[in-house]
Formats: C-alpha cells, sequence, structure tokens
C-alpha cells in the first residue's frame, strides 16, 4: 500500500492572521484561498513539498455541526486545545528566531525533552498549538 499525507486541517477565526503567520513567520507557500470574509479555505504548505499542505478552515463552516457544537470548537480553540500540528526542520534554532521575531505566543523555547527530541512550540493566531522539532 503507498498512501502519503497529503492535507491536514487546523481551524482559524481570523484567515488574515493566520495567512500573515503561515505564510509570513513559518515561510509556507499559499496554494490556494477561497472564500470571503471569515469564511475563506486557504491552503498552505511549505515550499518544495507540493504534496504535503495545511487547509486552514473555517471551524464550524461545515452543516452538519450544531451551535452547541460550534460553542464547543469555538471554547476550545479559545484555550487552545481544538488544533495542533507537529512540524520539523533541520535548523531549530534559526526557526525559533524567525517565527519569534512576528507577533507570536511562544509556548515553549527551544528544549531538549527527556524522550529524545529537541524542539519549541508556538500557538498560531487561532490558538492551535504549533511544535516544531529538530530533525536528525
Amino acid at each position: 500500500m503507498d498512501i502519503t499525507i497529503h492535507t491536514t486541517v487546523l481551524p482559524h477565526e481570523d484567515p488574515d492572521a493566520s495567512l500573515a503567520f503561515y505564510r509570513d513567520a513559518l515561510g509556507f507557500e499559499v496554494r490556494s484561498d477561497v472564500g470571503q470574509g471569515r469564511t475563506r479555505w486557504i491552503t498552505v504548505g511549505p515550499v518544495g513539498q507540493p504534496g504535503t499542505s495545511i487547509l486552514l478552515a473555517p471551524p464550524g463552516a461545515d452543516p452538519g455541526v450544531t451551535e452547541a457544537e460550534r460553542r464547543t470548537i469555538a471554547e476550545m480553540m479559545a484555550k487552545g486545545t481544538y488544533g495542533w500540528i507537529l512540524l520539523a526542520t533541520p535548523d531549530l534554532d534559526a526557526t525559533f528566531e524567525k517565527v519569534q521575531a512576528g507577533d507570536v505566543e511562544v509556548v515553549q523555547e527551544p528544549t531538549d525533552q527527556p524522550y529524545g527530541v529537541r524542539d519549541c512550540a508556538f500557538r498560531d493566531p487561532a490558538g492551535n498549538l504549533v511544535r516544531v522539532q529538530q530533525l536528525r
């Protein structure tokens, strides 16, 4: 079986702020940007990796989501417990410095973890946890 990860989804509340974070702070390229206002679906991905993307999507846009579920999603996003992603880079310190230079919430500076990885963490504008680990 030959399966690859094509796209993962993270929610956003402010498409312009999310776009700025993923494009400007992380250096991802914009692959598509459809919709309008807060109901925009933006696909971004790492330069040179056209087969892997992140879809930044409005969290409650699915018509099957109930109002109670929308409230729960909003509460979880506000706490930063709804979405997260793990990224990797060959130069963690340079990546941390570049991302930290923007207007982002640093959750953890580069740290050697007891389980064998070195990583750091930020919150994107929607509160999603973005962990970045050092490639070995």
